[in-house]
């Protein structure tokens, strides 16, 4: 048994196809085969199922897949407690960003990476919540860039900024001609709201205190991927929507018209850098904190607006607990 076995199994579990893996880890399709078939015959089990497509992993090679997953985090653990050590900051820093910040943070981010870091390599994927966590937790991504608090007892969270929500709202609504929006007043069958997959949909929720509700008389239940589909969306229909800061400040001088706070309340969401509570490359760690917190407004960045923070509601308490299918 070697450590090339073990990335192997992995690689298989998590595609779910040996040619694709095989790409994955750089080596011909009959090479990662037989390396698993041999790793196979040394443990006395089967591993995978391989009568059915895509490939299934057996029981016992769950548990297999399982421990496999915790030695090569523990042994590459080492390697990286000695780059901590020297201080060093090369190597690779794998950060997932939910796509409600992503548009907003990412180019700038970039850009502070290239003056602060050159030597380091940061690896940028959007994704959901719920797969980001189980990410992190199985070890293919160093970190979260997301909504919180998670309050999970197995991740540590680096609050970064805090940014405000605003009502984004067509002129021919009523409520476009108050100065500001009492959110009692929203209502919430107007509001275009992202697909239930995104946090900042139930953060929304929860702020309007009441859950969206698509009734079957609705001849439109449209559900948008995105932050700027959304603004798109009223600016060419009707009704509401709720953006964050960041969207809000990327608005045309047009569309700043159409920007409204909420009556007697301030709310924001907290954004934060999540990492496992294992991670040990503490010094490339700061650094990258170091460059988010660069391409933040200072404005953003007062930790007294901790107070005001909308909870990240959870649409399936499990999908925080556990791998999720859908990743």
């Amino acid at each position: 048994m070697n450590i090339q076995q073990l990335e192997y199994v992995i690689a298989v579990d998590r595609l779910r196809h040996f040619a694709n893996a095989a790409e994955a880890c750089y080596v011909t399709q009959p090479t990662l085969s037989m390396m698993i078939r041999k790793l196979e015959e040394e443990l006395d089990v089967q591993i995978f199922d391989r009568s059915d497509v895509p490939v299934k992993t057996t029981k016992i090679g769950r548990s297999v897949i399982n421990q496999a997953e915790i030695a090569l985090k523990q042994f590459n653990r080492i390697k990286e407690l000695v780059e901590d050590e020297r201080q060093t900051l090369t190597g690779i820093f794998a950060l997932s960003i939910i796509p409600t910040i992503a548009p907003y943070l990412v180019p700038e981010l970039l850009r502070e990476k290239e003056e602060k870091c050159s030597e380091c390599t940061l690896v940028l994927k959007e994704n959901i919540t719920s797969s980001i966590i189980a990410n992190i937790r199985n070890g293919t991504i160093d970190g979260g860039l997301m909504s919180t608090p998670l309050n999970q007892p197995d991740l540590v969270e680096y609050p970064i900024y805090y940014e405000k929500f605003y009502a984004y709202i067509h002129p021919s609504d009523i409520l476009h001609k108050e100065k500001e929006v009492d959110i009692n007043a929203i209502n919430i069958d107007k509001v275009w709201l992202l697909e239930n997959v995104h946090c900042f949909r139930g953060q929304i929720e929860k702020l309007c205190r009441k859950e969206a509700v698509f009734k079957e008389h609705q001849q439109i239940r449209y559900q948008a991927r995105s932050i700027n589909t959304l603004i798109n969306v009223v600016d060419h229909n009707s009704g509401i929507t709720v953006i964050p800061e960041m969207a809000a400040m990327s608005l045309s001088e047009e569309q700043q018209e159409n920007l409204r706070e909420f009556k007697g309340m301030t709310a924001v969401r907290e954004v934060s850098l999540v990492v496992s509570k294992d991670f040990i490359r503490l010094n490339l760690l700061n650094t990258i904190l170091g460059i988010i917190r660069e391409t933040v407004p200072k404005s953003m960045k007062n930790p007294e607006l901790k107070k005001f923070v909308v909870d990240v509601k959870k649409q399936d308490e499990t999908d925080f607990q556990t791998n999720n299918d859908e990743d």
